[in-house]
C-alpha cells in the first residue's frame, strides 16, 4: 500500500512505524503536520492508499479525513478521548493501558476503530512508556489495520455510551504540594509531565519545570526543601521521604528571545549558586551503575533522553576502565532502557560561554570514552542496545567487540541531520572495519533510520532478540555467559589482542581521531553554521517550516519529475 505518514515530528514512534511498514513492503512517505494546505497537497501529490496519523498535535481537516482514509493512533483504550491520555493514565495509576488506532471523523478520537493493543502499566515516565510500550502497542496495532483495511474489512463503530472524554491535563493537575502530597503521588505527577510539559513549580527561588525523578527511600527531611545534590541532581524532601530531580527548565519570563528562551538542563546547573551551594551526597541516585554475575559484568548507563555531557562521557569512561579492572570474562555496557546514547549533549553545548568550544570538549570527551572501549584487551566487550541509538551513539556501541539489539529499538547511524556534521567516535575506523568501506559510506549518507533487523543486515548489529528491554536484559546475560563459558573464550581473546595490535600498527587510532577532529573543527570554527543553526533549532524546539526531502519523498519525487520536464522544455 502506498502510506503518508502525517506527524508533528519524526519521533521514535513515526520512526518506529516507518521502519516495521517498509519492512512490511509498504511505500511510505512522511509529511510533517505544518498547515493544513500543505497536509492536503501532499495528498495530491502522492495519492496514498491511507494515511496514517502518528504523532499529531490538532485535528485533522475534514478536508483531508474525507477524501482518504485517515488512521490516528491513540495512546489510549477505545472510548478514552482527549489530547492528554497518557498523563492522565499515569496520574490516575492506572494498572493496564493500551493503543487504539481509529479512523478520523468528525468527533475528536471518536472515529470507529480498526485496531487495539493493551500493555500493563508499570511505574515509570511518560516518555519512557511512549518509547517501549506505547511504541510496541502502536506498531502492532497499525499493522493489524492495515492489514484489515486492505482486505476490505470495515473498522468497529464506538459506542457514545462509553466514551470517556478527558480534558487537556493543565498545570493546575500537575502542580505539587509538597506539604501534603506524599512521595508516591509527587512521583506519578512528575512523570506524568515528563518529557512535556513539566511540573511548574518554586525551586531555588526561580519558577522552574521539574523533569525525572526518582526515589529515594533512605533520606527525610523538611517537606519541600532541597536536601542535597550529587551528579547533577538535586535531592527534595516530600512529606515522607524524598525524591531526585535530575532535570529542569527555567519558566520563560516575558518579552524573552527565542535565543533567550529556556530549555532542560540538569538540575544544578539551572539553580545556579543555589544547586552548587548545596551538600554533595556520596549515595543516591546515579546515571551509572555497576554489578557483576560470576564471569560476567555489567555497566549500565542512563542519561536523560540519550544525551551525554563532557561529565558524562568522562564519568563513564572512568567507570569502563575501573570495571574493566575487575577478575571478568566480559563486560557488558547496558545503556538504559530508553535510550543507549544519541551521542553529545546539544543542551549543555548551546548553554556554555562558547558552544564551539564546549562541542569541541563534549567530542573529545565521546572519544577518551570509545578509545577506552577500543583498547580494552582483558575482556570480550559486549554492547547491549535495550533503547534506540542515534548519531555518536551509534558508532559507540561499535566500539564493542559485540553489539546486540533489541528487535523494537531504531538506530539513526548518521550525523547529517545535525548541520552535516561529520563525525568523530572512530567512526572512520569502526564502521568500515564491520561492513567495508562502500557500505559504511551507504550508511552514513542515508540519514534515515534503521530498526534492528535491518541494522543486523547491515552489519551494525551482530544478534537481535525480541521482547521488553527487562525481556533482553535477560537474555543479553544469557548470552554474556555463554561466552565467558565457551572453550574458545581464551582464543578469541587472543584473537582480539592480536588484530588490535595490527591495525594498530597499520595505522595508530590517534590518526584517525586527528582526521576526524579536523574537519570537526570547521563544523565548530568554519565558515559554515549550518551545526551552529540545526542545534540552536533542536534545541529551541523550533517549529518546522518544511518536511525535509529524503522524508517527503512524494515531494522529492515530484520536484525531479517537474525538472525533468523543464529540461526538456528549455
Amino acid at each position: 500500500m502506498r502510506v503518508l505518514l502525517l506527524a508533528h515530528a519524526f519521533n521514535s514512534l513515526t520512526q518506529r512505524l516507518w521502519v516495521a511498514l517498509t519492512a512490511r513492503g509498504h511505500e511510505v512517505s512522511l509529511e510533517l503536520d505544518i498547515a493544513d494546505a500543505v497536509s492536503l497537497e501532499a495528498v495530491q501529490l502522492f495519492r496514498p492508499d491511507v494515511v496514517v496519523a502518528s504523532f499529531l498535535k490538532r485535528a485533522l481537516p475534514e478536508a483531508l479525513w474525507a477524501c482518504v482514509p485517515c488512521l490516528v493512533v491513540h495512546p489510549g483504550p477505545p472510548g478514552d478521548r482527549g489530547p492528554s491520555s497518557l498523563d492522565w493514565a499515569i496520574l490516575d495509576g492506572k494498572q493496564e493501558w493500551g493503543v487504539t488506532v481509529l479512523q478520523a471523523n468528525a468527533v475528536m478520537d471518536g472515529g470507529p476503530v480498526w485496531a487495539f493493543r493493551s500493555f500493563p502499566m508499570r511505574a515509570a515516565r511518560k516518555s519512557s512508556l511512549y518509547r517501549n510500550e506505547v511504541t510496541e502497542a502502536a506498531t502492532g496495532a497499525v499493522l493489524e489495520a492495515l492489514e484489515k483495511l486492505a482486505a476490505g474489512a470495515r473498522p468497529e463503530a464506538q459506542r457514545e455510551a462509553t466514551a470517556r472524554p478527558r480534558p487537556l491535563m493543565k498545570q493546575e493537575h500537575r502542580r505539587i504540594d509538597w506539604t501534603k502530597d506524599d512521595t508516591e503521588t509527587v512521583l506519578r505527577k512528575v512523570r506524568a509531565s515528563d518529557s512535556v510539559p513539566g511540573v511548574l513549580d518554586s525551586l531555588g527561588g526561580q519558577e522552574v519545570y521539574l523533569y525525572n525523578a526518582f526515589l529515594d527511600a533512605t533520606r527525610r527531611g523538611a517537606p519541600g526543601t532541597l536536601l542535597g545534590r550529587k551528579s547533577g541532581a538535586v535531592l527534595r524532601a516530600t512529606v515522607d521521604g524524598a525524591v531526585w530531580l535530575t532535570h529542569l527548565k527555567r519558566a520563560a519570563r516575558t518579552g524573552e528571545s527565542e535565543a533567550e528562551a529556556p530549555f532542560k538542563l540538569p538540575a544544578v546547573e539551572v539553580l545556579g549558586e543555589a544547586g552548587r551551594a548545596l551538600p554533595e551526597l556520596a549515595e543516591g541516585w546515579a546515571p551509572i551503575g555497576y554489578q557483576r554475575a560470576g564471569d560476567v559484568g555489567l555497566l549500565s548507563f542512563d542519561f536523560y533522553n540519550g544525551a551525554m555531557s563532557t561529565s558524562d562521557c568522562l564519568a563513564l569512561r572512568d567507570a569502563f576502565l575501573e570495571a574493566a579492572r575487575r577478575p571478568t570474562k566480559v563486560l557488558v555496557l547496558l545503556g538504559g532502557p530508553d535510550f543507549w546514547s544519541n551521542g553529545i549533549h546539544l543542551n549543555t553545548i548551546e548553554v556554555a560561554s562558547s558552544p564551539a568550544d564546549e562541542s569541541l570538549r563534549n567530542i573529545e570527551a565521546m572519544d577518551e570514552l570509545c578509545r577506552a572501549i577500543i583498547e580494552c584487551t582483558s575482556q570480550l566487550t559486549v554492547a547491549a542496545l535495550q533503547g534506540n541509538a542515534g548519531a555518536g551513539g551509534c558508532f559507540l556501541a561499535l566500539a564493542a567487540d559485540v553489539v546486540l539489539a533489541r528487535d523494537g529499538v531504531v538506530q539513526n547511524p548518521h550525523y547529517k541531520n545535525m548541520g552535516n556534521l561529520y563525525g568523530s567516535e572512530y567512526w572512520t575506523y569502526l564502521l568500515p572495519r564491520r561492513v567495508g568501506a562502500k557500505q559504511a559510506e551507504a550508511i552514513t549518507q542515508n540519514r534515515m533510520p534503521l530498526g534492528a533487523q535491518e541494522a543486523k543486515r547491515a552489519g551494525l548489529v551482530d544478534e537481535c532478540f525480541p521482547g521488553s528491554p527487562g525481556e533482553f536484559v535477560s537474555r543479553v546475560k544469557a548470552r554474556a555467559q555463554g561466552l565467558a563459558s565457551a572453550a574458545d573464550f581464551e582464543r578469541r581473546l587472543s584473537d582480539k589482542r592480536a588484530r588490535r595490535a595490527t591495525d594498530e600498527a597499520t595505522r595508530p587510532l590517534s590518526k584517525y581521531r586527528e582526521e576526524e577532529l579536523a574537519k570537526m573543527r570547521l563544523n565548530f570554527y568554519g565558515f559554515d553554521p549550518s551545526y551552529h543553526v540545526a542545534r540552536f533549532h533542536f534545541v529551541h524546539r523550533l517549529p518546522h517550516a518544511w518536511t525535509p526531502l529524503h522524508l517527503a519523498r512524494h515531494r522529492a519525487q515530484a520536484w525531479k519529475k517537474q525538472a525533468a520536464l523543464t529540461t526538456r522544455v528549455t
